[in-house]
This record gives C-alpha cells, sequence and structure tokens, in this order.
C-alpha cells in the first residue's frame, strides 16, 4: 500500500495527515514533507495518524527526528488520532514515552 500525504496550516499550525502505511518504501517521501515544513520555519505541527495503517522502523525515525529537530529549535510537535495498531508499535518502541500523542486533531490543536 502507498501513502498519501495531506498538510496543511491551521492558526499557524501545521497538520500532517498520512494516509496509508509508513514503511520504507513511503518513509522518505513523508520526510520530505515534514522537513518542508521545518524549512520554512513551522514551530507547531501536528502529525495525524488517523489514518495511518502501519507505521515500520523507517517511520519511527521520522517521528524521533522530527521531536529532535523542533525540540533544538523551540518548536512543537504531537502525534494524533493513532489507532491501536500504531498506538502497539510506538509503546514497544519506548517512543510513546518521549512522544506526546493526543486522542483527536482537535484536542492536539487546542494544547499548543
Amino acid at each position: 500500500m502507498s501513502l498519501e500525504i495531506k498538510s496543511n496550516e491551521i492558526n499557524k499550525v501545521v497538520v500532517v495527515r498520512l494516509i496509508g502505511n509508513l514503511d520504507a518504501s513511503t518513509a522518505p517521501t513523508a520526510e520530505f514533507e515534514v522537513n518542508s515544513w521545518l524549512e520554512k520555519g513551522t514551530q507547531k505541527l501536528i502529525i495525524n495518524l488517523e489514518e495511518t495503517k502501519y507505521v515500520s522502523s523507517a517511520g519511527l525515525r521520522i517521528f524521533l527526528a522530527t521531536v529532535k529537530k523542533m525540540t533544538a529549535s523551540g518548536g512543537v510537535v504531537k502525534l494524533c488520532s493513532v489507532n491501536e495498531v500504531v498506538q502497539e508499535v510506538l509503546d514497544i518502541s519506548g517512543l510513546s514515552t518521549i512522544l506526546e500523542v493526543k486522542e483527536t486533531e482537535e484536542h492536539a490543536l487546542s494544547t499548543m
């Protein structure tokens, strides 16, 4: 399965929606999209995983790298709308203790 990426800006918060599988073959495209926003000076980023079916270690690396970059520049990144499969991957990898995960996009936006 491929990955579709939709992104937009809401009140100076960039929301990136990943639709499909985030794996070794699709991670470079997702990383390019996220990095393009960071290069524009984005300081608030939400990665919406509502329609993300699967995340591999390549996808986890993107999340971790993004958090490191955003933290270093004084920015904030949150994940939201994580399904059970993706949440399990985050838990097993230990990233659920590092990444801020919100139940919904609306909740993530309200806590920015």
